[in-house]
């Protein structure tokens, strides 16, 4: 089972061997465990041969003596408990990504994070995506560096202040992607009509960056920080009216032309962690050059209603003869999906 749950703590083996390095860190980790079972509390977990992931979550809202600088009373997001075993898949990304649409989700400002210095790689993903060194937290198991996400400061980065969007003066438009890709890639935007759909445990899956090529000759227009809403392409043997859906927004950070590449090592070295193609897949994209243009974007958010093509056209009045391949959209359409689709408001920075 690929797919993170969010389940009991009395469902969760704590005698998989995946608890020992916490049980190792935390003298308190068993009985602290025992508790939240006892208490009904939840964690999201990763299975596959044995727990992969495991986070918890809670709200906080008085003030917090125990860390120096002090929290003030005030609504917050504590990341309990954090780990994955780490097997080349991108997994801390997808759980990271899911800490923050809890915050949007719960409309919370704050999160942070308490963690050993040891711990560098989660410390390096904590940082690249705006958590701010905060202080510390004096423990029996010894001294814990805290980590704080503020999503109401802006950094005018758009790794930093993500999952939020930066839309002011930026182009926006359409990409479109292929049905076979789509969901593989962008997880949280599968249809409603693919709920037996697993989500694997897989870089480009799990990956915030995405990584997709196009030939769509407009593509040199756009630059890095333009808005793209993705567009999955209607499914064969169906009305594109109603299987064509905008599924999601994303934030350009790379567009390059495949020549661009010295050789084709160089070029799938580029691709292979965000990209959905197959080696095989790639190297042909890489003989015939009939895809010549590499995007690199940020994953932001998934459309909380998706919008079908008729409803794009109807509603938020895109062109029905254009053929949608990277297509432009005006601030005035692109708010409108925006509103539409139900994108929170604290996601838009303008």
């Amino acid at each position: 089972m690929d797919e993170i749950r969010k389940v009991s703590f009395n469902t969760i083996n704590i005698n998989d061997s995946f608890f020992n390095s916490l049980k190792e860190s935390y003298e308190e980790f068993e009985e602290w465990f025992k508790r939240k079972s006892t208490e009904g509390a939840q964690a999201y977990i990763l299975e596959d041969n044995g727990i992969q992931g495991f986070l918890y979550l809670k709200l906080e809202e008085d003030r917090d003596i125990s860390i120096i600088p002090n929290f003030s009373s005030e609504k917050r997001l504590k990341v309990g408990t954090f780990k994955v075993n780490p097997h080349g898949t991108k997994l801390g990304e997808r759980f990271i990504k899911l800490i923050f649409d809890e915050m949007i989700h719960e409309g919370i400002k704050k999160s942070y994070v308490t963690v050993f210095n040891k711990h560098d790689d989660l410390i390096e993903l904590l940082k690249k995506y705006g958590y701010l060194y905060w202080g510390i937290k004096e423990t029996k198991n010894g001294k814990e560096e805290v980590y704080v996400k503020d999503l109401s400061i802006f950094a005018n980065d758009i790794d930093l202040d993500y999952p939020r969007l930066n839309t002011k003066g930026k182009k926006k438009f359409l990409l479109a992607i292929w049905p076979k890709y789509h969901t593989e890639l962008f997880p949280d935007s599968r249809l409603y009509t693919e709920k037996t759909h697993v989500i694997r445990d897989s870089s480009h899956t799990n990956s915030i960056e995405k990584i997709y090529l196009s030939a769509a000759f407009s593509l040199p227009n756009y630059n890095f920080g333009d808005i793209i809403v993705i567009y999955r392409t209607g499914d064969v043997g169906k009305s594109a009216e109603y299987s064509a859906v905008a599924t999601s927004i994303c934030t350009v950070k790379e567009i390059r032309h495949i020549s661009s590449f010295r050789n084709f090592s160089d070029f799938y070295n580029y691709c292979k962690k965000g990209s959905i193609f197959t080696l095989q897949e790639l190297e042909e994209f890489w003989n015939l050059r009939k895809y010549p243009y590499v995007i690199k974007m940020l994953y932001n958010v998934a459309l909380n209603k998706r919008i079908i093509r008729r409803d794009l056209i109807k509603e938020i009045g895109i062109s029905r003869t254009d053929r949608i391949v990277a297509y432009d959209l005006t601030d005035e359409e692109f708010e409108k999906i925006l509103e539409f689709g139900g994108v929170n408001e604290s996601l838009i920075i303008n």
